[in-house]
């Protein structure tokens, strides 16, 4: 992988470093602030303080009224 130096004031270096988790390289830090690479593990248990089947059944719930209401506009009811 091809390497680039570049110049930061202490200000940018010191703030960069504090944005650097434990294992991450300053190059790590960079393409996660910057959208460069995506993390795979970030979002990864989001929905586990969520009520996940009450969601499913409202989405289910809507879902058919929606079938339904459409059934009743072809039939003409």
């Amino acid at each position: 992988m091809a390497t680039t130096t570049i110049s930061l004031t202490e200000e940018a270096h010191e703030n960069l470093k504090a944005q650097k988790g434990e294992g991450e390289s300053f190059s790590d830090v960079v393409l996660r602030l910057t959208g460069g690479e995506r993390d795979k593990m970030k979002g990864f248990g989001a929905w586990a303080d969520e009520d996940l089947a009450g969601a499913v059944e409202e989405v289910r719930g809507a879902f058919d009224r929606d079938v339904e209401e459409r059934q009743d506009a072809l039939l003409g009811r």
